[in-house]
């Protein structure tokens, strides 16, 4: 059995934000209640993307409007896991329940 560290992507979508600072706080804050005591081991962060021109890293929220998509990036470590597959199908399975009616994509999945 091995521990795997596994990241996923969510998108979270919000309506009538000012700007995009505000989106990002409010994303993370209201998928860390929702997160929050099922699965508060699960770290939330800004997700990550890099410019197709300059390939420099940059953050994966958008505002239009008043309305943003925000792209969360979730990670959390899976303990005793038979396979890397099977510690995909436990993050997933943790995740989704705690945030239900959110997308979610298996990013990375590392052996720690």
């Amino acid at each position: 059995m091995t521990d795997y560290l596994v990241t996923l992507d969510a998108a979270w979508i919000l309506k009538d934000v000012k700007s995009l600072d505000d989106a990002i706080g409010i994303a993370i804050s209201e998928a860390g209640k929702r997160l929050n005591p099922s699965a508060k081991f699960v770290e939330i962060e800004i997700g990550q993307l890099a410019c197709p021109y300059c390939e420099q890293e940059m953050s994966s929220a958008l505002i239009v409007g008043t309305t943003a998509l925000v792209g969360l990036a979730l990670e959390m470590k899976v303990y005793k896991a038979e396979s890397e597959e099977h510690a995909k199908r436990i993050a997933k399975s943790v995740v989704g329940k705690a945030l239900r009616d959110i997308p979610l994509t298996i990013v990375d999945v590392e052996e720690i």
